[in-house]
């Protein structure tokens, strides 16, 4: 069911700081830097290689990017700035690559897994997302990810 690991998302508290230091020591490309009220958040998705040095797929399957997802919370009472205060900076949740986000959570529900979106929402470079309560998931948040079909996003 997942294709891939999408991106791992971090709670950092100066979302423009932690984009130079993720460019800067690892080398990583900005590739959408984005902002939602409703969830209270400033984001920023660096890939990780470029797109001639993407890693090869053990099996046999096209290579695609993967992601560091860092997360500034707009306020104290967002999701994100809430597990800021809590847990401190640090890696908030892992996204999951899905080929067809309302079947994955068809399936995923009828497992038993909570989720915690009851229809997929938008979420980074124009994909469709949604959650899966941590408390089933051994602890972690985690994000299945329907990656958008227009290929070659820019920074926003």
């Amino acid at each position: 069911m997942f294709t891939y690991i999408h991106h791992v998302g971090i709670a950092c508290r100066d979302l423009d700081a932690k984009i130079d230091f993720y460019r800067e020591t690892f080398g990583l490309i900005l590739v959408s830097q984005e902002g939602s009220l409703q969830e209270g958040v400033r984001e920023a998705m660096l890939q990780v290689g470029e797109n001639g040095q993407l890693a090869a797929s053990p099996l046999g399957r096209e290579a695609t990017p993967s992601y560091v997802q860092l997360l500034e919370p707009l306020g104290p009472d967002s999701p994100v700035g809430k597990f800021l205060t809590k847990r401190g900076e640090g890696i908030h949740h892992i996204g999951y690559a899905v080929a067809d986000i309302a079947e994955a959570m068809s399936e995923i529900g009828a497992a038993g897994v909570q989720i915690i979106d009851k229809l997929p929402r938008h979420g980074s470079m124009g994909s469709s997302i949604a959650f899966l309560h941590p408390r089933d998931v051994g602890g972690v948040l985690t994000e299945l990810v329907q990656v958008a079909a227009v290929a070659g996003h820019g920074v926003r």
